[in-house]
């Protein structure tokens, strides 16, 4: 068996973009980008309403973009019949429900797919590591 390779931003970034293509083509495939999924999963983890500003905030920090862009996906949510924006609350719609779960149902197969045999402790380390080099690039961001 090859040596691993030592952690370096290539590796971290052939990972991201391998499993960002199955993300992606999971998304495409129920008719959402990634930025829209992640403002139906902030309602949804939330019980299905959640706080307008809670959900701009998860998009922007999450997604690093500004807040005119997060508000135009939820502009795009609404317009698709997915969420309700109102009153400073985003609430699922059934329709945003169902495509919620569905998308979920599926990213759990692919998680066990992708993850389910790598040890506890392996996931752990990697998990470790992954968040330490986020947050020193966040800082090297926040200073650019």
């Amino acid at each position: 068996m090859p040596t691993a390779p030592l952690l370096t931003g290539q590796v971290i970034g052939q990972t991201a973009l391998a499993i960002f293509a199955v993300r992606d083509r999971v998304l495409a495939r129920a008719g959402v980008t990634f930025h829209q999924s992640v403002a139906l999963n902030a309602a949804a983890t939330a019980g299905g309403s959640v706080d307008r500003a809670a959900v701009l905030d998860r998009m922007t920090g999450t997604l690093q973009i500004g807040e005119p862009a997060a508000v135009a996906v939820l502009a795009e949510l609404v317009d698709a019949g997915l969420v309700r924006d109102t009153a400073g609350v985003v609430t699922l719609t059934a329709a945003g429900r169902e495509l919620d779960d569905g998308v979920r149902a599926e990213f759990d197969e692919i998680t066990s797919a992708v993850y389910g045999d790598l040890s506890e402790e392996d996931r752990a380390t990697a998990g470790r590591l992954l968040v330490t080099v986020t947050a020193r690039a966040n800082a090297l961001l926040a200073n650019l």
